[in-house]
């Protein structure tokens, strides 16, 4: 989700935000590069890459982990074959085939690329992994946005910083098991099976690149820690990563095999295809299965097809947070966040009205988009109570963020204080100064701040104090987390791990602090329905 801005106010926001020398403590240190070390050349298991190296980090774009997909289309992926010579690793690969290009990348089937940022190469430096998954649901997206560059992580933590691409929506979540026969048995879990052979890659070729293959930090926003969740519960990803940070994500429940049937023949029919003709669609042009992307949900009833993890009894035998947190990962610390406003561009880029609601408009809309089954106007009374002051706007976007994306953040913590497991939870409560400050702390608004890339064409943070130095902050804990799996630090006060009944609670703000149960009075109100992750 982006939040769409004209140049002035774009130039306004990050003013003065040309260069990264005016983001003090974040800035990018001169050095002048040697020819040698301005193509750094890097031999992994399949072959020799050449990569680019600035400010003392090397770069490697579009590294290649699989096989061109096509030939596998909706299997599991495949290593690639090795390669004779030096392939450049100096541009992003495509992007898995979506429904809407990500701008200024390339499209295709042959996806499976990774990108990579290091300070050593060959060193022995052992420097944790940080393995980023991006977001856009299961659906679009991918490894290149500049919101994700790794260069200020590294500088600021010396770390490896790791993107990657793997296949979408239907490309990689398609379930024909019940359609195509045996040879489709992996086809609903294909997109997270890209990602364990990415780990895979990780494991036998990060030591090249100065890092420890026995240290990757998994993190990821959205989608991505969707998919951070999923892999939990995958015993295909076991001992493949050893944390886990997941950032306004979560996954409590996988789509079941029948569901996931009813939209596989609603996608084939879209296709023009009978289920009886489901391995056709493994042949038909691209642009005939992005467009088919667009068929209406059988399941929700509403809405373009829901593509995700299926509870397939091969790859994925139970779900990922339901009944309860996966022993499998256990051991595995995390943390677990959220922003304070998720929906204030979830709903508002699309609906920009809800910034002008009146009362009696309140309750209808809230119907529309909590995801759970409560009385509305109950709900809008209990917020007014709570928050005399909140606008009908206020209302309508902090029901829907705690109705549908905090709720199952908070499920997940509370799950896995449940079992014992170390998990640690966040609330992002700096807000945007764009617009007035009228977008608050949206969805999206953390990854900039994690990244450091505040000056990031699509980033809404600004480049002012302020920014800067929550997103200090929030740097020096997940660089922490990944090295020691614990997010204390001196930038930080005491984090300590989050536990029931207290819900100790890590606010990142212009004052950040630890808050017991913050917005307890919200959780308890919805904690009253149950909660099914929309689609699944």
């Amino acid at each position: 989700m982006t939040i769409q801005t004209t140049p002035v106010a774009r130039r306004s926001l990050l003013n003065g935000a040309a260069g990264a020398a005016a983001m003090a403590g974040l800035a990018v240190h001169p050095h002048v590069a040697t020819a040698a070390e301005d193509m750094p050349i890097a031999t992994t298991s399949h072959g020799k890459v050449r990569g680019a190296a600035r400010d003392g980090i090397s770069v490697f774009k579009g590294i290649r982990y699989g096989a061109d997909t096509a030939p596998r289309r909706f299997m599991p992926p495949l290593p690639p074959e090795p390669w004779t010579g030096v392939q450049n690793a100096t541009s992003y690969g495509p992007a898995s085939p979506q429904s809407k290009n990500p701008p200024g990348e390339e499209m295709g089937e042959d996806c499976l690329f990774l990108n990579l940022w290091t300070p050593g190469l060959r060193d022995g430096g052992k420097r944790p992994v940080m393995f980023y998954i991006h977001g856009g649901a299961y659906n679009h997206g991918s490894g290149a946005s500049p919101l994700y560059d790794g260069t200020r992580l590294c500088q600021r933590g010396d770390v490896v910083v790791v993107t990657v691409n793997h296949r979408l929506n239907a490309m990689g979540y398609l379930y024909l098991a019940r359609l195509a026969g045996p040879e489709m048995a992996d086809s609903g879990n294909a997109g997270m099976l890209d990602l364990v052979l990415a780990l895979h890659w990780v494991r036998d070729n990060i030591a090249e690149f100065g890092g420890d293959p026995g240290n990757v930090m998994l993190f990821g926003q959205s989608g991505g820690g969707a998919k951070i969740a999923t892999l939990m519960a995958m015993p295909a990803a076991a001992g493949l990563f050893h944390r886990a940070a997941t950032m306004s994500g979560q996954q409590l429940t996988a789509s079941g095999p029948l569901n996931a049937t009813r939209r596989a023949e609603a996608y084939l029919a879209a296709l023009g295809l009978t289920p009886e003709r489901a391995e056709e669609a493994r042949h038909m042009p691209l642009a005939q299965l992005t467009a088919a992307l667009k068929a209406t949900d059988p399941v929700i009833g509403a809405g373009s097809l829901y593509f995700g993890p299926v509870l397939d009894e091969r790859s994925l035998n139970r779900h990922p947070f339901y009944p309860d947190a996966p022993t499998l990962s256990a051991h595995i610390p995390m943390i677990i966040g959220n922003t304070h406003d998720e929906t204030r561009n979830l709903i508002g880029n699309s609906e920009p009205d809800s910034f002008n609601l009146a009362w009696e408009e309140v309750a209808p809309r809230l119907a529309r988009h909590m995801r759970v089954d409560i009385h509305p106007e109950m709900v809008v009374a209990e917020y007014r109570k709570l928050y005399p002051h909140y606008s009908p706007s206020d209302v309508f976007f902090a029901a829907t963020t705690a109705g549908r994306s905090w709720r199952a953040a908070v499920v997940e913590a509370e799950l896995r204080a449940i079992q014992g497991s170390p998990v640690y939870a966040y609330q992002l409560d700096w807000g945007s100064p764009l617009d007035g400050g009228k977008w608050g702390a949206p969805h999206m608004l953390d990854i900039p701040l994690v990244f450091g890339t505040l000056d990031a064409e699509e980033s809404i943070t600004g480049t002012a104090a302020d920014a800067r130095e929550v997103s200090g902050r929030m740097m020096d804990a997940f660089i922490a987390f990944a090295r020691t799996g614990n997010p204390n630090c001196p930038s930080v006060p005491e984090w300590q791990p989050y536990t029931l009944p207290r819900r100790e609670t890590m606010v990142f703000d212009s004052s950040t602090r630890l808050e017991n149960d913050p917005r307890g009075a919200e959780r308890a109100l919805f904690a009253k329905v149950p909660f099914i992750q929309q689609g699944t």
